[in-house]
Formats: structure tokens, sequence, C-alpha cells
């Protein structure tokens, strides 16, 4: 379900903006034109974010925000971002000692205002969502079955979806090293930072992985591609064994987009994969090039309890449907996400991810459930223990 925010405004026109950038943004948004209103609707519909106007009638603010402050659980905690024309450092720290966790000074661009929410969303997800977490992070890898089956799309979604929905903290690897698209996905130059940068450096440290990701405005932060095919043999399977190993002590979740190619360093990533992903379309072609990989990743020793198929663009005419299919390949298809292809290209082409420009789409909640399965399904007992040796 998408985040409900709830904006307490008296400005009726400072309501209707904020909705509308809210609704965008793939948010269920509640609006309150006096505190006493917004109060009671804290207390019933339970938002996950107020955005509270500090002059307000019958119940200013700062005294909506003491109130809520006051009648919270001991493990409760709502976000509130205080919004006010007033520029004054006193009526600021007013606001934050009412227990407004941060403040926006009117006007302010809209960018400012959605990269605060989502980074206060994060902070204090609720507590359902933070219990349980492993204590080193899991690592999802995505490859595909053949090109063109959608792997970079749904590793971007999928990414987005476990950290702005769920409030997990994730690493975004882009493993197509010599010709990796997440710069152009995701609107990035070429001068950012990327994967060369942390295996050139002296030593390999989470103060090192602070200067060579890249965070992005959904709440990720990347591991790039190499900017040029040539610098991408400067990765070798210990560096990206290294990698991995460094990532999972930093983030909740490292999401990986794997090549292709079954070489060496994609063996690595395989190895440190819980689960590998092996992302497909209900096509002859495509159930050819399964059954081979499953095949091959069975014969190098994964086991097969490791391995899950994911069926990109599942309500898609292909003449094969999802039974006929596992018939096939005799076994299940584990995880499918729905067909939504020009939504899909469209938004990558606009460097906005569905989860990031229009998580409220079908595309996009189809993304966010497979993230909360994904998020749910248990480490195996032997994570973390070293992978089976490979013949």
């Amino acid at each position: 379900m998408a985040a409900k925010i709830l904006v307490v405004d008296d400005d009726a026109h400072v309501q209707r903006m904020l909705s509308y950038a809210l609704k965008q943004e793939g948010y269920d948004v509640l609006s309150a034109a006096d505190g006493a209103e917004g109060f009671r609707l804290w207390g019933t519909e339970a938002p996950a974010l107020i955005l509270l106007d500090v002059m307000l009638p019958k119940m200013d603010g700062y005294q909506v925000a003491q109130k809520i402050r006051a009648e919270e659980g001991p493990n409760a905690h709502v976000p509130i971002i205080m919004l006010t024309a007033e520029s004054d450092v006193e009526q600021r720290i007013r606001g934050l000692r009412a227990g407004a966790d941060d403040y926006l000074i009117k006007p302010f661009h809209p960018a400012e205002l959605l990269a605060r929410m989502r980074s206060l969303l994060a902070r204090f997800a609720p507590r359902e969502v933070l219990v349980g977490r492993p204590p080193l992070g899991r690592v999802f890898a995505f490859y595909g079955a053949k090109g063109g089956v959608g792997t970079t799309t749904i590793a971007i979604n999928t990414a987005i979806a476990l950290h702005r929905e769920l409030g997990r903290k994730v690493c975004l690897v882009d493993a197509n090293l010599q010709f990796g698209d997440h710069r152009v996905f995701l609107d990035l130059g070429l001068d950012r930072k990327s994967i060369v940068d942390a295996v050139s450096a002296p030593t390999m440290d989470a103060d090192l992985l602070r200067t060579v990701v890249v965070h992005h405005d959904s709440g990720i932060d990347l591991l790039l591609a190499p900017p040029s095919p040539e610098t991408a043999e400067l990765v070798t399977p210990a560096h990206m064994s290294q990698l991995l190993e460094l990532l999972r002590t930093v983030y909740d979740y490292v999401v990986i987009d794997v090549d292709k190619r079954l070489d060496e360093v994609n063996l690595q990533t395989f190895d440190a994969a819980n689960p590998i992903y092996v992302v497909m379309t209900a096509d002859l072609s495509c159930l050819k090039n399964v059954r081979l990989v499953l095949e091959t990743l069975a014969h190098l020793g994964y086991e097969s309890d490791n391995v899950k198929l994911l069926l990109n663009r599942s309500n898609a005419f292909t003449g094969i449907s999802v039974g006929a299919a596992e018939k096939a390949l005799k076994r299940s298809i584990e995880h499918q996400i729905l067909n939504e292809y020009r939504g899909a290209i469209s938004a990558l082409n606009s460097g906005a991810p569905v989860m990031y420009a229009k998580a409220d789409s079908p595309l996009g909640r189809s993304f966010l459930d497979f993230a909360r399965v994904a998020d749910k399904q248990g480490v195996p007992a032997d994570a973390g223990a070293p992978a089976p040796a490979r013949t």
C-alpha cells in the first residue's frame, strides 16, 4: 500500500498543490484545514507522515505536534515536517522542541520536500517492517535468461520498492560491467563514480564506499558500472567477492543487475546471492534458455531452492500459458510481474523508474507486491556459509 500522508494547512491553495504533488509520487493524501481536525485524523487514520503548518485555527502546529507526541505510544513515532513562512530561528527551535522532525520555510521546492519526506519515512519505518532484519544484508541477483526480458527494469524497481515502501537500506549494483544501463535509465551522467573507483583504491572499506556510491533521489544508493567498456576488465572475481561482503555490512539489501555471461565475476555474485532470480518471459526461445541456465547452475553446485524463476510480462499474450511454461521447465515459477511494456519503457527512457514516478500504477503495485514477498522470505539456515565448490 502507498504511504499515507496527512497535510494540515488552512490555505486551500497550498493543500491542493501539496496534494497534487504527493499523489503524483504515489502517496495517499489526507487533508485538514485546522489543527483540531489534523489531530483527529492522526488518531483515526494513522498516517505515515504529517506535513504540518504552524499557523492554524483552533489549534496551532506547535500544539498539534506536542499533543501527538504526548499521546503516542512508546514504540510509535509519526514523522512531522513543519511548514512555515517564518524563517526566524527561534520559531524553528520551538517547532523542533514541540516534536517536529524537520522544518521547511515557504516557499520551498517540491523536490526538497519529497527528499526530506523519503528520508524520514525510511528512518521511521513501522516496527513490523524493521524487526527481523538479518545481521548481514541479503543479496538479490537478477539474471536474464536472454536479452530483452526486462532484467534491468526489475532490478531497478525492486531496489526502489524495498527502500521507498518497506524502509530498507538498499544499494543497487550495475554488474553489467561493459554495457551497464543504469546511468541512462536513472538519468545520471558519465562523470559519476563507478565500481572501478572502488576496486582501484588502495583499501576497500565502508569509508571508501561512501565516496563511491551515488545517492539517487528515490532514496537508494547506486554502485554504477564503468563509464567505458574497456575498463570493465579491471573488476576481478576477487574484487566482486570483497565488494559484496562489504556491501552486506552496510545495507539491508544489495540488489544486483547481473550480466548475461556466466563468467567468474558473475559466479562470485551468484555465490553471495540469496536468492538468484532468473528473469524470463513466456516464449519458446526464452524457455529454452531458462532450461539451459537451470541445468548449468545445478551442474555448478547451486541449490535449486536458491534459484527462483521470475516471469516478467506475465499477462502478455505469447501463446504459452504460465502452466504450460512450468510444465515445459518441470518446475514452478515462483514470481510474476505483470505486463505494462509501454509504461516501463517510457519510465526508463525518461530517467524516472515506475516505482519512483508512478508507484501507484498497476505495474508499480506489481513491483511492490514482489518486493514484499521477497522481503518476507526468510534467510536459509546456511546463508552466509561458504558457497559449494563449483565443478
